[in-house]
């Protein structure tokens, strides 16, 4: 037997002894609980032999047989509380097999290789991750009774690894992933897993909001129980899951082994890409109402130009010359955009569907759509703050317009702290809390909201719905923006209207860092150190100097949405 065979050997009885400790939780809980209807039993069986006569053991027995019942009672009230709890289910893209049926022809035969059993089903995350996912609870299986056997798990891949990774990477990526269903078929690991997950929807079940006080007591104690059970299964559990990692490692360790280390270093540029698209190119456009249709696409841009920047493309364009795993997909557009519309939603809290206000946005209309709009919102906004403080037009001719000028000749009379800025900058954060507050919900009906499955998804419920009962978005990309943030924001983006309508500057897309400003054809991200410099100093000496070069004209007017 070779090295590789003795440890997954060895991390797979270490899993398996984990999961008889947890099991052995869960025995000796009941055992406790049926231990004073066993005391009872014994007591009546003396009194009926003759044995333990007396009015006193006849108080002992029938107090002990009261004890008995109540905690029978308790107990079958926890065991439903957790046998009914639903537990989380990661909000995902499921993909049916008629829709990649090469996708699971590479899975199974990955399996195959591996000698375990093949994924249930596959689905897709919008995120740089893949996981194997138990999704065998009567409730997410709508009615249908538990696997007790086993039944092997959905396999849940990154929607980004399908687009950037070729085949051959997404094959050696996923080895160690696959190789986790053998473990998951093990009778013991299957159960104590089902255990330690009751007890979590349980604890969660409990804590859930709108409940009344009939029904919100007895949960909230056997979500109380629940919380000391899963407390003893802590450490256990967590030992459990990582010799299960460890033992499926070492199996995949024989797949692809000199592939794998190739393929991770796409891994963390794939992380760094999805991250940036995300919060600095998907977050303006989600802000502004709208979701990017393409991110898995749009990935591939922004990870192609990371490589340029950091000289990372050694060897690049050969690559790229084979073939991309999104081809495994029969469809590939249609799952991209059901990934988009569910990345919206976990990060920014969108609705789940198209609707007045949450429109779909190409690529090739971002800069338009988004980008100018988001500037000329911007600059009206600013300019309506200015308008509340009593600032005067900067135009004699047309004291009605608005110029760039106007923002200038403010922030530059008496800068630093204290000064207009700090004024400008708190009347700005106000009103954007008060246009975000007077915005319906996110998920509200208003924008189609929960119970609606996104476009392309086949779904016929809203994948968050078995999430859980906690507020989008889930996992927030930015904090709040401090005031001075906001106004910086606002002052480059009113500069960037005076250049787009008297410089002929355009709106631009760059995949790394967003909206950009495009003068002569050639990206300007010089823009920010001036602003901040008339922002936090008063000083538009640096900020005069760029409009200079660039040709703006800061006392002509400036159209505003």
């Amino acid at each position: 037997m070779s090295g590789i065979d003795v440890g997954e050997e060895l991390g797979a009885r270490a899993a398996q002894a984990r999961a008889l400790s947890l099991l052995r939780i869960r025995s000796r809980a009941l055992a406790v609980a049926i231990l004073p209807a066993a005391v009872a039993v014994v007591l009546f069986a003396a009194g009926a032999q003759g044995h333990l006569a007396g009015p006193a053991w006849d108080t002992v027995r029938w107090t002990v047989l009261g004890v008995a019942v109540v905690v029978l009672l308790v107990t079958v009230l926890v065991a439903v509380s957790v046998a009914r709890a639903r537990p989380a289910m990661s909000p995902t893209v499921p993909v049916p097999e008629e829709g990649a049926p090469d996708l699971y022809r590479l899975v199974r035969d990955l399996a195959d290789r591996l000698d375990v059993p093949a994924p249930s089903a596959i689905a897709l995350t919008p995120d740089c991750d893949s996981w194997l996912e138990d999704r065998t609870h009567r409730a997410l299986r709508r009615g249908a009774a538990p696997a007790e056997g086993g039944e092997a798990p959905v396999l849940v891949i990154g929607s980004p690894f399908l687009w950037w990774m070729r085949v051959a990477e997404l094959r050696a990526v996923l080895a160690p992933v696959v190789a986790g269903t053998g473990p998951s078929a093990h009778p013991d690991i299957a159960a104590a897993r089902r255990f330690v997950r009751g007890l979590d929807a349980s604890i969660a079940d409990a804590a859930a909001p709108g409940r009344g006080a009939v029904r919100g007591a007895p949960l909230a104690f056997a979500g109380w129980v629940s919380r000391l059970l899963l407390r003893a299964c802590r450490d256990h559990a967590a030992e459990m899951e990582r010799c299960v990692a460890a033992a499926a490692s070492m199996r995949a360790q024989t797949v692809d082994h000199g592939l794998r280390i190739a393929a991770q270093e796409q891994v963390g540029l794939a992380y760094a890409g999805w991250d940036r698209l995300l919060t600095r190119v998907a977050l303006p456009a989600w802000r502004m109402g709208r979701w990017p249709s393409r991110l898995d696409a749009g990935v591939v841009s922004a990870l192609t130009e990371l490589s340029r920047r950091d000289r990372l493309a050694d060897g690049f364009a050969l690559r790229l010359g084979e073939r991309p795993a999104c081809d495994l997909l029969e469809e590939p557009g249609v799952a991209d955009e059901a990934a988009s519309l569910l990345a919206a939603r976990l990060f920014h809290g969108g609705p789940a569907e198209s609707g007045p206000g949450w429109a779909p946005v190409d690529w090739q209309q971002y800069p338009d759509e988004v980008v100018d709009r988001k500037w000329r919102t911007e600059a009206a906004r600013l300019h309506r703050v200015l308008d509340t403080l009593g600032v005067p037009r900067a135009s004699a001719a047309d004291p009605a317009v608005p110029t760039l000028a106007r923002v200038m000749e403010h922030l530059s009379g008496s800068g630093g702290p204290g000064g207009p800025g700090e004024e400008l900058a708190a009347g700005i954060g106000a009103a954007v809390a008060r246009e975000e507050a007077a915005t319906p919900g996110p998920g509200g009906p208003e924008h189609g909201g929960p119970g609606h499955g996104g476009p392309g998804t086949g779904a016929t419920e809203d994948p968050l719905d078995l999430w859980g009962p906690g507020p989008l978005p889930l996992f927030p990309l930015q904090p709040p923006r401090t005031g001075t943030e906001l106004l910086a924001d606002h002052v480059a983006a009113m500069v960037c209207c005076a250049a787009v309508d008297t410089a002929g500057a355009a709106p631009g897309l760059d995949w790394l860092d967003g909206p950009a400003l495009l003068v002569g054809g050639e990206r300007r991200a010089d823009l920010a150190t001036p602003v901040l410099s008339l922002v936090e100093d008063g000083d538009p000496d640096p900020l005069l100097s760029w409009l200079a070069e660039v040709g703006v004209r800061s006392d002509k007017p400036v159209r505003l949405v």
